[in-house]
């Protein structure tokens, strides 16, 4: 004797499930189509909730603050010293990339 009934097709369900809609009111075909739709609308609006606002924290961005007083010899100064960095900074990278270029074979790259 087995605990589980036996396993069925697709065919055999659907024609059970025609079956019974068929022997039953209307009022309980219409009870059971408004819980399956029910069902089906919370189904989608989870899925589609899954969808929104993904796109992670935003991004902060932090500024510079200056005295309204400068002058302009000093903004040329600070403009310049910061444009020597950049400078400085690519320098290192373009030197970075050139040693490892060097490192995997690639002598010739300029």
């Amino acid at each position: 004797m087995s605990v589980f009934p036996p396993v069925f097709g697709p065919k055999a369900v659907w024609r059970d499930l025609k079956n019974f809609l068929v022997n039953q009111d209307r009022e309980k075909v219409i009870g059971l189509t408004l819980a399956l739709l029910v069902t089906g609308i919370v189904l989608i609006l989870f899925f589609v909730d899954s969808k929104v606002n993904t796109e992670g924290a935003p991004t902060v961005i932090y500024t510079e603050s200056w005295n309204e007083d400068r002058t302009d010899e000093e903004i040329i100064a600070d403009q310049l010293r910061d444009q020597a960095d950049a400078e400085r900074r690519a320098a290192e990278r373009q030197q970075t990339y050139q040693d490892l270029a060097n490192a995997v074979g690639m002598d010739d790259v300029n």
